[in-house]
């Protein structure tokens, strides 16, 4: 509990300094989720937020966060590398990092979708409310976006996601329920689908998305945002390829956020 409060405070402050002083200021946090389980967050707070986003990594999904806001891994992929682009748009911007009894391998591969996940994810939402008082979306890329729809498909509307913003979507996976499978339709929150037209990566083919864009039809919000721009290095399915929208992180980051708040 000591710790707890503890990190209420320095959120609090983290806060009260952004407002102050009209700048970025970032701080990692430990959160308790499960019995003996705490979650790391590393959290940017711009002037003023608008709304706040909790930033799911793809891959195997342990960043190794360390207390200076440095990560072990994953500091390349989409949207970790373009933490910053969210806060530059006016979004408290949550980096989720995998719990304290997964920092070793294979950290969140094969369990993304259980339900210890689930309730650490629960968590990390209801501690972002308290703290902020904003609504709270979920924004995956790859992997990530298989964590985010099972979070928000398997939770109430009271303790889930406001909304959700899938990029670069799992659309087929022989290995675990791909994100088109899931119960969508459970859904009642808004929905954004960011996608790669180009994206080479065999489990994001853009073909798939009209799968995807049915599952969500019956939403009263939904959106589908393409790109073909942008360049294309190494492994189709990792972070410098089109399917980490390289070289238009801004492009994709401000139309997302403008979708979000409605702008």
């Amino acid at each position: 509990m000591r710790d707890l409060l503890k990190n209420w405070c320095g959120l609090a402050l983290l806060f009260f300094v952004s407002l102050a002083y009209g700048q970025t200021e970032s701080k990692v946090v430990d959160i308790p989720t499960r019995a003996g389980v705490t979650q790391r967050l590393l959290v940017l707070a711009p002037p003023s937020p608008k709304a706040a986003v909790i930033l799911f990594a793809g891959g195997h999904g342990g960043l190794q966060i360390v207390p200076d806001g440095s990560f072990g891994w994953g500091k390349g992929n989409f949207l970790i590398r373009s933490r910053q682009l969210f806060v530059d748009q006016g979004l408290l911007t949550v980096v989720i990092d995998a719990p304290s009894d997964r920092q070793s391998p294979p950290f969140l591969a094969g369990n993304r979708q259980g339900p210890e996940h689930v309730a650490d994810v629960q968590a990390v939402i209801a501690w972002v409310r308290q703290q902020a008082g904003l609504p709270v979306w979920l924004v995956g890329t790859s992997r990530g976006t298989q964590s985010i729809a099972a979070v928000a498909t398997r939770l109430s509307r009271a303790d889930g996601p406001d909304g959700l913003v899938l990029t670069s979507t799992i659309l087929t996976d022989p290995k675990a329920p791909a994100v088109p499978s899931m119960a969508l339709e459970k859904l009642s929150i808004p929905v954004l689908v960011a996608h790669h037209e180009l994206d080479g990566c065999s489990h994001c083919a853009y073909g798939e998305i009209p799968s995807l864009m049915q599952k969500l039809s019956a939403l009263p919000r939904q959106q589908l945002l393409s790109f073909r721009a942008g360049v294309s290095r190494g492994d189709p399915c990792e972070a410098m390829a089109y399917h980490g929208f390289n070289g238009i992180e801004g492009e994709v980051v401000g139309q997302i956020a403008g979708w979000m708040l409605g702008r």
